[in-house]
């Protein structure tokens, strides 16, 4: 679905300490934009129930998403806000679990998909270059000035600088001459 993989989902990304989660809810309106058709299936095990309890005492779900007729299945685990998995999960765990399955569901299909690999953006969009951390790069007159502007900046704004920040680091410590 390259249609999916081109979507930006970062103003639609919440945070939750040191996780970030897509809205379902808005993944999915998304889904239906570019297949009105489209259906998702929560599996059922014994009994009927949507979880599948595992030995130890934590439980699984598990979704289907059909886009186009293109059917992708995951797997997750019943977890806590810290993603550990909860021994004995109640009802609301449960229907948490199969609401991020779904979104992961989605997720490979394209949708957000960056997101799950570490990446800040979708698949063909640069961000622009700073012109004024760009002058802040070139303005440092230490490696370690270089180094706390470094740290002081998001993953996305180093990842879109390293050209900048790397040209300077040399400039500033350039390697010793071939004897």
């Amino acid at each position: 679905m390259s249609e999916l993989l081109k979507i930006n989902v970062n103003d639609h990304v919440e945070k939750k300490g040191n996780l970030s989660y897509l809205s379902w809810a808005w993944a999915w309106a998304e889904v239906l934009k570019i297949d009105p058709d489209a259906r998702f299936t929560v599996h059922e095990y014994e009994g009927g129930m949507p979880v599948c309890y595992l030995k130890n005492g934590t439980a699984m779900v598990k979704v289907s998403v059909s886009i186009k007729g293109d059917v992708k299945t995951c797997l997750l685990p019943v977890m806590d806000n810290r993603n550990r998995s909860i021994v004995d999960p109640d009802s609301f765990a449960v229907n948490t679990a199969i609401m991020r399955c779904l979104t992961k569901c989605i997720a490979l299909h394209g949708l957000g998909l960056y997101i799950f690999s570490g990446e800040d953006l979708p698949e063909g969009e640069t961000p622009a270059v700073d012109p004024n951390l760009v002058n802040l790069i070139n303005g440092a007159t230490s490696l370690d000035e270089l180094t706390k502007l470094f740290k002081r900046l998001s993953k996305e704004q180093r990842m879109t600088h390293i050209d900048h920040f790397t040209a300077r680091k040399k400039e500033l410590n350039p390697p010793p001459e071939a004897a």
